[in-house]
């Protein structure tokens, strides 16, 4: 009798420590995205073209998809917010929405562009993006901490666009 009630006590924690895993890991987000050169108007392309070196001056787009446990994207009814938080202090808030914002949209993502201001000092420049739920859960991601493959703010000016 006392092995059975000890099996059961036994298989109920373990049961109760699976319920748990379980409650964790659909609370777990996935992250897609990328960087690329944005469009300003007096500045040549190409523009929405993967980059990771940007001259002063030049606009970076992060464009992000957070993905649930299940693989269903997260808009802005499910995610609270999605913030790229540079290394320098800055946080840029992303939006929703769908691209390209004029015309036929091909897709819906997370995005944000920054513009590298001229005085701003080359290098390296980390960051990460911090997307927060409905219910206050927040989870980060950042990128390969590889040199050559970080944001990076490289010396010169942008070509202009041809008036």
């Amino acid at each position: 009798m006392k092995t059975l009630a000890l099996s059961a006590i036994v298989l109920s924690s373990a049961l109760g420590f699976a319920n748990g895993a379980q409650a964790q890991q659909a609370k777990k987000l996935f992250f897609e995205g990328d960087i690329v050169r944005h469009a300003l108007a007096d500045q040549v392309g190409p523009f929405c073209v993967l980059a990771n070196q940007f001259k002063r001056k030049e606009a970076v787009a992060w464009r992000i998809r957070v993905l649930d446990s299940t693989g269903q994207q997260m808009d802005d009814k499910g995610l609270k917010s999605v913030i790229v938080e540079l290394s320098d202090g800055q946080k840029l808030t992303t939006k929703f929405g769908p691209h390209p914002p004029r015309g036929t949209a091909t897709d819906h993502f997370w995005s944000v562009q920054w513009v590298v201001p001229a005085d701003y000092p080359t290098g390296s420049l980390v960051y990460k993006v911090v997307a927060t739920d409905t219910e206050g859960r927040s989870q980060t991601w950042e990128p390969f901490k590889r040199g050559p493959t970080q944001l990076t703010v490289i010396a010169g000016d942008p070509e202009p666009a041809k008036q």
